[in-house]
């Protein structure tokens, strides 16, 4: 059995995947590199047998009929041998030394049967032009270098979530949770990461950083301009986590109040790509947006619309979605966030 599975999702990309699985590759034999051809056009499908045919052993080629983010993933979870499971997307990379430490505590946990449920690194926005390249760490928030329960866990600043970027789970885990992400759906990654939470008992914070995030890629799925024409499905998103998730049945506290978080800012993103659209229709889609939320689960629902930001975002009429789209740029400008 592999100690690492890391599935990279590939849809026509042929002019940069090369790098992402070329770092992958220092991994040695400890790690399995799934790469998913996820219906690509163009030359992917033969790069990744290429990389099959000279790494055997280490690179499993997969070759599906388009199915989105989504869909290659969860081929990538169904296919993983290793004890745990990373996604690296085909434009993005891991720094190489970073890897060779996350790989050897893997290994000693595995080892001493310590072995944990979600293992945590940094990432970085790896902007392109951005002479400063944001970190995103979890040291204020993590004990870092124990196995620790929620219980160990500290309060996250706004904007600090943790996202695929950061996460290695347990394949088990996204297996008993009965993860099942959407096909043709974008911004997956945030069910990839919310919805096993709650199965997640032990975790273990290494401070490295380790993904580099790219983003400068024209069309890139998080340019706002793009992520407004995807609105539907960045909505269908929201709803599935409110939906497969109760967080009335998460135990722990501190982890409760953590997804709480991380489903509230989801919400208000959604909710301001409505209002930044400027189109009357998306202003409809995020009303009956909050009244979903609203019938799904009430008591939720009051607790986010209660909040500030869900009452900046439901401020009525044309002035109050001038009120919610300046206090979007100024929480933009002071957390940081993409």
């Amino acid at each position: 059995m592999k100690l690492l599975s890391i599935a990279v999702p590939c849809y026509n990309s042929q002019d940069y995947m090369n790098h992402c699985i070329d770092t992958l590759l220092t991994g040695g034999d400890d790690v399995e590199i799934l790469i998913v051809d996820d219906g690509s056009k163009d030359n992917t499908a033969a790069i990744a047998d290429e990389y099959e045919k000279k790494y055997p052993g280490i690179v499993r080629a997969t070759h599906q009929e388009n199915g989105g983010h989504g869909a290659a993933v969860m081929a990538g979870v169904h296919n993983a041998q290793g004890v745990y499971f990373k996604v690296v997307d085909s434009d993005d990379w891991v720094d190489t030394d970073a890897f060779a430490q996350i790989l050897a505590t893997l290994r000693e946990l595995v080892e001493t049967d310590r072995a944990v449920d979600l293992f945590v690194s940094n990432y970085i926005y790896d902007k392109v032009g951005a002479k400063h390249k944001r970190v995103m760490r979890y040291a204020n928030a993590i004990p870092e270098k124990k196995v620790i329960t929620w219980d160990d866990v500290g309060v996250f600043h706004k904007g600090q979530y943790i996202l695929m970027h950061s996460v290695i789970y347990r394949t088990q885990v996204l297996r008993d949770c009965g993860l099942d992400l959407p096909r043709h759906t974008f911004y997956v990654d945030n069910l990839f990461v919310y919805v096993p939470l709650p199965y997640v008992k032990t975790l273990y914070y290494l401070d490295v950083v380790f993904y580099h995030y790219f983003i400068g890629r024209g069309g890139q799925s998080v340019q706002e301009d793009v992520m407004i024409r995807r609105i539907d499905q960045q909505i269908k998103v929201n709803k599935l986590m409110a939906q497969q998730v109760d967080l009335k049945k998460v135990e722990n506290k501190r982890l409760r109040d953590y997804m709480f978080n991380y489903l509230e800012i989801i919400t208000v993103i959604s909710s301001i790509l409505c209002l930044r659209s400027g189109i009357e229709e998306n202003f409809r889609k995020k009303q009956e947006l909050w009244e979903f939320l609203e019938q799904n689960d009430a008591q939720i629902y009051r607790k986010l619309r209660r909040g500030i930001m869900g009452r900046v975002m439901n401020l009525p009429g044309k002035l109050g979605r001038g009120i919610a789209v300046t206090a979007y740029k100024i929480t933009q400008r002071t957390v940081g966030f993409n």
